[in-house]
């Protein structure tokens, strides 16, 4: 997914901010935000931009997961052999691609700053 600045989006799993600390021999404490927690996008780091190969990529698989099952035999044949065709442009795009990080204030007041963009989905 592909993520911008001011768009709405939620943890897709449970984050430990922090680990357990020890003073002492006693756990201090442990915070963590529950997935589904829901905040806005501030900043996108490390982003590369996307050929018209690497939409469509996405765009199609997005269609097939979607609709495939309900689909008539050849149209869903069709639209795999084109997904097939895009493989390549599709894996030289996430070969090439730099870790995205990040910068999400939560509804709840809390900022995560510097967080990978794959710990998010849209809201």
């Amino acid at each position: 997914m592909t993520l911008k600045v001011g768009q709405r989006v939620a943890l897709a799993a449970d984050t430990p901010l922090t680990d357990s600390a020890e003073a002492a021999g006693v756990v201090v404490g442990f915070l963590s935000l529950a997935a589904g927690t829901v905040g806005t996008v501030e900043q996108v780091a490390g982003q590369q931009d996307e050929s018209h190969d690497v939409r469509e990529y996405e765009r199609l698989t997005s269609l097939l997961d979607a609709f495939g099952r309900d689909m008539p035999t050849a149209s869903r044949k069709q639209l795999e052999e084109k997904i097939a065709s895009l493989e390549p442009a599709w894996t030289a795009f996430q070969e090439r691609a730099p870790r995205v990080s990040v910068r999400v204030r939560f509804d709840n007041g809390l900022i995560l700053d510097g967080a990978h963009g794959d710990l998010f989905v849209p809201a």
